[in-house]
């Protein structure tokens, strides 16, 4: 009797995960360092790493970057609920519905076409300098990768199955909950993998145009009245982790909803 065994790929520890990218962040910070020392830039025109280390945490402390993170995160928050919502509505029924995707198509493409940062001033004037403005700005620009990778995600569901579940008088609940959905999961997924970082754009360009509290609108306070440049760089490194964090939130439901990525 023969034995029959399963091969399976050994699970790789955390430190070959964690290691490279570790490394890596040393030698862009070492490489910034050098940059700074052989220029020799001073502090108001490209701050050294640890002179930006401390401002970060200096203005986390005193409450000076909180309270615009928190306006920030808001609008980044509802915007990406807002957009995300309307573009799985909306790319669902240019899959299925090719009347749907002739009209709409040809809007959907001019929308993205145009500049985020030029219709930012008139969605300002149009919304005002609050919340709402900035979460349109926010749900625009979520919304055509989202909803594109939704209708790509529905097409690819095998008709075989389709066709077959149809024969059997599944309902079009049933069909989409247990066909649809899962397959264009990945697909959808990959989508909002783009939109929460371009939502964290959005959320910046629309208090550019227009604000009372927000990283953007510190940004501008630090580079201009201010004229402290640490403190823009502060600003600017936490809005690179705040996209990074919410990028690696998207991968943890990904890896929870679909399993680990096999090699």
């Amino acid at each position: 009797m023969t034995a029959i065994t399963t091969r399976t790929s050994p699970r790789q520890p955390a430190s070959a995960t964690f290691v490279p990218v570790v490394a890596a962040f040393v030698v862009a910070v070492v490489a910034w360092k050098a940059i700074v020392v052989i220029g020799g830039y001073p502090p108001f025109i490209l701050p050294a790493p640890e002179t930006v280390a401390t401002r970060l945490v200096k203005g986390w402390t005193d409450g000076t970057i909180l309270p615009h993170f928190v306006a920030t995160a808001t609008e980044v928050a509802l915007g990406l609920a807002v957009g995300a919502a309307l573009a799985l509505v909306a790319g669902y029924g240019l899959a299925r519905s090719a009347f749907v995707e002739r009209v709409v198509s040809p809007y959907l493409v001019a929308a993205q076409a145009t500049p985020i940062l030029a219709l930012a001033p008139l969605l300002a004037l149009w919304f005002g300098a609050g919340l709402l403005s900035k979460v349109v700005i926010c749900a625009l620009i979520v919304f055509f990768p989202v909803a594109v990778s939704t209708m790509v995600g529905v097409r690819s569901v095998d008709v075989g199955l389709l066709e077959l579940a149809r024969s059997l008088r599944a309902t079009r609940r049933q069909i989409l909950t247990t066909l649809e959905v899962p397959g264009a999961l990945p697909s959808i997924l990959g989508g909002m993998r783009v939109g929460v970082t371009l939502a964290v754009v959005g959320a910046i360009v629309g208090e550019w145009a227009g604000a009372e509290r927000g990283l953007g609108v510190l940004i501008n306070v630090a580079r201009g009245s201010l004229f402290d440049i640490p403190l823009m760089f502060a600003t600017l490194v936490t809005i690179a982790i705040f996209g990074i964090a919410l990028y690696l939130v998207v991968v943890l439901v990904e890896r929870r909803l679909l399993g680990p990525r096999q090699p």
